[in-house]
């Protein structure tokens, strides 16, 4: 039998809305205000799943002794590898993983800024007050939590919002920018909680009904047939809910698999790897925005085996070779496009790793983390928020392993890139309700 969750999951999660219609009434008092956009712009979430090493994904350069000091022979990085680059902000020197050599240029160029040190956060916290027994988010340390909860930027279980992601939140509240009734969010990952609104729903391109879909004469009747059992039982509210969602998906990847037919092929190419192929698919979406007559879009891509409690170093150089060739493709591809301005990706994951190695050449589940943001309107070329103090038991450290404590909030982060998608200043604690606790609500790497 299939549990509650895994049905709604199956419908798109459209069937949850009636557990939100107070939130539903503020979107649509939201959408209200809202006319259709003339420009385009677009987010793309990169979700790294299993919780990146960020103290080996951005390294100090100036301070590298205290560095290497603590992550010693198993974690250690070679300076003379790390890619040096200056962050006027932090008033020092940083190095990013060797892998990453097409993203150091980006910086270079002033495309790609870093966001130091983020996490999930129930409110502002020191050491002591952690110490202390100061709230602080449900299972942390917790993969499928701190996934749940960087991609919902809810941080207690209890909240009805949970069960939606500010993604597909952000998409809710500015439905009215698109004059089209085509989805805003397109996942190439799945259906993960960050595409999944209170209203809005995923389109998901790759996943297709087999059968269904060859053009056949057999397929085309069993196509026909189906959707002639998606109109019965329309009254009773589950199987019509149900059917409407299934109808939609089925009619959205129908326009999109038009407009993909008439696009032109674009002249970038991609690496042959999971993430290549998913930035590809997303570039596609690019390609044809103006024929699917969409202004504002919400894209989600992900890579995982990010999780390394053994054989850190091998595994983070595979793994950025292959995240910074699909990056570096996805800007080329933006830029043939002409749409690189209207374009910001970024970088999330659930959780940081200790700085003090684990047995085994790994690293353990921590808490901040650092991130990447790239696209032609990111303040690139700097470092947003505080870089913490690499000190074991120091004042970032919320154990006696390097677990840093986040500086700077999940809700900071996603409320930057919203607001620049266009959420104005009053809708943003709809979509990060607890947005109201922390001094800034907009990091400034965005215009």
């Amino acid at each position: 039998m299939r549990t509650r969750r895994e049905f709604a999951r199956d419908v798109g999660c459209g069937l949850g809305a009636a557990a939100f219609l107070s939130a539903f009434d503020r979107f649509s008092r939201l959408e209200a205000a809202l006319a259709p956009a003339t420009d385009y712009r677009a987010l793309v979430c990169v979700f790294l799943f299993g919780g990146n090493d960020g103290n080996n994904t951005v390294l100090p350069y100036d301070d590298y002794a205290s560095y290497a000091a603590v992550r010693g022979t198993a974690l250690n990085i070679p300076k003379a590898s790390i890619l040096k680059v200056s962050a006027p902000s932090q008033g020092a020197a940083f190095g990013l993983h060797p892998a990453l050599t097409d993203l150091q240029g980006l910086y270079e160029a002033g495309k790609l800024a870093v966001v130091a040190n983020v996490g999930t956060l129930a409110a502002p916290v020191t050491r002591s007050q952690f110490l202390s027994g100061a709230p602080v988010p449900d299972s942390l340390f917790s993969h499928s939590d701190q996934q749940a909860q960087w991609q919902s930027s809810v941080v207690t279980s209890g909240d009805r919002l949970a069960q939606t992601g500010w993604g597909g939140r952000t998409a809710d509240a500015l439905a009215p920018l698109n004059s089209v009734s085509f989805p805003m969010v397109v996942s190439v990952s799945g259906i993960p909680i960050f595409t999944t609104g209170v209203t809005s729903r995923p389109l998901v391109p790759g996943a297709t009904l087999s059968g269904f879909s060859s053009g056949s004469a057999t397929a085309t009747a069993r196509l026909a047939a189906l959707r002639k059992l998606l109109t019965l039982d329309g009254g009773e509210t589950l199987v019509g809910a149900a059917s409407a969602v299934t109808g939609a998906a089925i009619d959205d990847t129908a326009v999109l698999a038009a407009a993909l037919a008439r696009g032109a092929t674009l002249k970038t190419a991609f690496p042959a790897t999971s993430i290549g192929r998913q930035m590809q698919q997303i570039a596609g979406v690019l390609s044809v925005r103006g024929d699917l007559g969409i202004h504002r879009q919400i894209f989600f891509a992900s890579l995982g085996s990010f999780d390394t409690h053994t054989n850190e170093l091998a595994t983070q150089q595979t793994l950025f070779t292959q995240l910074n060739a699909a990056l570096k493709a996805f800007w080329d591809a933006a830029v043939e496009l002409g749409v690189a301005d209207g374009v910001t990706t970024f970088t999330l994951s659930d959780f940081g790793r200790t700085f003090l190695p684990a047995s085994g050449g790994g690293s353990d589940h921590a808490w901040g983390s650092h991130h990447l943001v790239l696209g032609g309107s990111v303040k690139g070329g700097d470092f947003y928020g505080t870089f913490p103090s690499l000190a074991l038991k120091g004042p970032d450290d919320s154990s006696n392993e390097g677990r840093w404590i986040p500086t700077t909030s999940v809700d900071q982060y996603g409320a930057t890139l919203a607001r620049w998608l266009g959420l104005d200043a009053g809708a943003i604690p709809t979509v990060f309700p607890n947005i109201g606790r922390f001094a800034r609500a907009d990091l400034g790497f965005l215009p």
